[in-house]
């Protein structure tokens, strides 16, 4: 040691530590250690498990672990992700909670923790079942299955469905008015994302029917986000390290967390060492709907509660967040990455209709969607009607093309007997669009055999389904659907999800403005207000981009419809519109480029998409653009300046898993020439040192990124134009 330099001595005592260090991680099981690689832009190989240690069950996937005391009852006492290091979980509570006959009964869980503000593993030994609590019968471990059997009909970004372990955990009732229901709680862990699904099933076995009141299929007390000595629960923010989404949403928001019915943060009376003075920090999570179920729960009948997708976040980033949230829909709902390119034809007569499907034949088209107002009644279930139409998806079959139609369900009346009830007056009325069909009654339920009938007849590819049911309650007690008031939100959803599936599953693209995409539907509009598309070409240029920008932070673009109006809608002048086509070639590129560009759909309404051979070919160039890149302009979506008319905006497409890492889209809405040089963020297409940038497929240029894995670009971008750049 005496030979060594004062250097060389340093450097060896920091290699025995760092040897030391090594060799203590290399003892500690592999569900302790931190995940080591970014799964936004690495794939991860540990595959999801369930690991058996003593007396607790891990679920593990190198992303998230979640740990479960099995004795004397089933409890959660460990709640990790791995990526950050964050200890979700203070305090044990119920796995779930069920409400018969007018009183709560918990589902698994312990008792007996005193401080609820941390848990000690130690303590855990000392806790004990609750008198009436279910207790634990037994668990099973088994692979995912898929929730939807979805069958895709067009061009989708992915074929695969999601990969996993399901945990099943078996409860029996101890308390005698409940003896006979047999509860299940499942645990979804997938593969290559911090993702639990969470459901409960409850089955009757007793002789006679019981009053299901309420199933709240997950309780969680987690560490709050904020301590705040004194303020109101509303006022406080909530646990961030979690996402919560489940497939009960409705309002037509077009935004998930606006449509939630299930998410509730409540307070914990339990946890007496709070900040807060009051014990009012929101730091209690339950989830259920809140009015639903009600039903009453016949012999042998089973229930399946909502599915709750607990997604582990990393990061307050909104642009990180957002990836996660759409990465969890690529997972868990494959079908939305389904994006066919579709013409919204409004049409007066069938020859209209083939000269359509002739129209997109020609110019790389996929689809036809018979747009409100056009000539189509799906509810017509008459053979002649039947085989009319399907002749003309035989006929748009045999080019190729995809076709679909419009049907409103929601927003008409009907009729006195198949109204929506209004339980405060007890007369049609009151419901969310004033007056609307109840989809439990006669006309509701026959509503939905008929689209049923038509599609099944008519080999049909596309619904879009209007209206759809947006969570009305109805007060009568005669339609055949539900029984009464407390049970008619959960019995109609019920019917709505089931119709969406159905078609799902027999390879039938759904566009539905609601959130109901964790039951089988595939796009949403992006987010608009109708009447701007009254507004001139200019204005709705701008217009689009902002609604781009905003409307894919927390879905995917193949999750979302645009607007392109060809001919006169909502309103507005020839300033509005893009007929005559001919005359307006530069509007019409720089629109489709817009979309297509992003990777989102519009719904290009009117009668034709050319008028001319020279609009053909503006069409023809400009999808075949789209369909040469088409894989990286439906990946994922950096959004890096929003459209203001001002400057440039733009927004960069990434995967690292493609050839093309990234898609530069970039515009200038301005009436000159413009010369930029643009920090371009290249992390998560996964280049680390250099990347080569190709603009409009010309000559390549090669960059060093900067240690924020950034490129400075330099690029220069005529007036009211636009560029693009490949990125390898």
């Amino acid at each position: 040691m005496k030979n060594l330099s004062k250097l060389s001595r340093k450097i060896l005592r920091l290699y025995v530590i760092f040897a030391a260090l090594t060799a203590h991680a290399q003892t500690q099981p592999r569900y302790n250690q931190p995940a080591t690689v970014d799964w936004l832009v690495t794939p991860v190989t540990q595959k999801a498990e369930v690991i058996t240690e003593g007396k607790n069950i891990i679920l593990y996937n190198g992303l998230v672990k979640r740990v479960f005391r099995i004795e004397p009852n089933v409890a959660c006492i460990d709640y990790k992700n791995l990526s950050n290091g964050q200890q979700l979980l203070r305090a044990v509570k119920p796995e779930a909670k069920i409400v018969v006959n007018g009183k709560m009964y918990n589902i698994g869980g312990l008792m007996g923790q005193k401080e609820n503000a941390y848990l000690l593993p130690e303590w855990v030994d000392k806790f004990t079942v609750g008198k009436d609590d279910f207790v634990a019968a037994g668990h099973s471990v088994s692979e995912i299955k898929p929730f939807v059997n979805w069958k895709a009909n067009s061009w989708a970004a992915t074929q695969k469905g999601p990969s996993g372990k399901v945990l099943t955990f078996r409860y029996k009732a101890q308390a005698e008015a409940v003896k006979g229901l047999e509860v299940t709680v499942n645990y979804e862990l997938y593969d290559g994302i911090p993702l639990i699904v969470k459901w409960v099933s409850v089955e009757n076995k007793q002789t006679g029917g019981l009053k299901l009141n309420r199933v709240v299929n997950e309780v969680l007390a987690l560490v709050e986000e904020e301590s705040a000595v004194v303020g109101k629960p509303t006022e406080m923010k909530k646990q961030h390290g979690m996402y919560v989404e489940t497939n009960y949403a409705f309002n037509n928001a077009m935004r998930y967390d606006i449509s939630d019915q299930t998410t509730h943060w409540k307070i914990d009376s339990t946890y007496t060492s709070q900040v807060n003075y009051n014990f009012e920090t929101p730091c209690l999570l339950e989830v259920y709907p809140e009015k639903a179920p009600g039903i009453d729960l016949q012999p042998n009948e089973v229930f399946k509660s909502v599915r709750t997708h607990e997604l582990l976040m990393d990061s307050y980033d909104r642009q990180r967040r957002g990836m996660m949230i759409r990465k969890m829909y690529r997972t868990v709902a494959p079908w939305t990455t389904q994006n066919p390119i579709f013409m919204h034809l409004v049409s007066k007569n069938d020859q209209e209709v083939r000269s359509c499907i002739d129209q997109c034949a020609a110019t790389g088209y996929e689809a036809v969607i018979l747009s409100f107002g056009s000539h189509l009644n799906m509810e017509d279930s008459t053979a002649k009607n039947i085989a009319r139409w399907k002749e003309l998806a035989d006929y748009a079959h045999s080019k190729n093309i995809l076709l679909g139609g419009y049907s409103l369900f929601s927003s008409r009346r009907i009729s006195d007997e198949d109204d929506v009830v209004d339980p405060k007056t007890g007369k049609p009325g009151g419901a969310f669009f004033g007056h609307a069909p109840c989809f439990g009654s006669k006309w509701g339920l026959a509503y939905r055999n008929k689209i049923k009938h038509f599609f099944a007849k008519t080999g049909f590819d596309i619904w879009e389904n209007d209206g759809p049911y947006p969570g009305d309650v109805c007060g009568s007690t005669v339609h055949p659907g539900h029984k009464g008031l407390d049970d008619s939100q959960w019995r109609q959803m019920e019917i709505q999800k089931e119709l969406y599936r159905w078609l799902n599953e027999r390879g039938v693209y759904i566009n539905a403005p609601d959130w109901y995409f964790l039951d089988g539907t595939h796009k949403i509009a992006i987010g608009y207000r109708e009447v701007n598309f009254s507004l001139s070409r200019e204005q709705q240029r701008i217009l689009n981009r902002q609604n781009i920008h905003d409307g894919t932070m927390e879905k995917t673009a193949s999750m979302s419809w645009g607007f392109v109006p060809l001919t006169r809608y909502q309103g507005g002048g020839p300033e509005a519109v893009l007929e005559p086509l001919s005359e307006h070639l530069t509007d019409y590129e720089q629109l489709m480029v817009q979309y297509y560009g992003a990777g989102v759909q519009a719904c290009y309404r009117g009668p034709r998409l050319y008028d001319t051979e020279t609009t053909r070919q503006l069409v023809s160039k400009t999808v075949a653009w789209y369909k040469q890149y088409r894989d990286i302009l439906n990946a994922d979506m950096i959004h890096l300046r929003r459209a203001d008319g001002r400057d440039w905006d733009g927004f960069i497409h990434v995967d690292p898993q493609q050839k093309q890492k990234g898609f530069l889209m970039l515009y200038n809405p301005t009436k000159e020439r413009i010369t930029r040089t643009i920090n371009v963020p290249l992390y998560y297409t996964g280049l680390t040192s250099s990347a080569t940038f190709k603009e409009k497929g010309a000559t390549a240029k090669k960059y060093t990124l900067n240690r924020n894995y950034e490129v400075s670009l330099t690029v220069t971008i005529d007036p009211e134009s636009y560029t693009w750049f490949t990125v390898e």
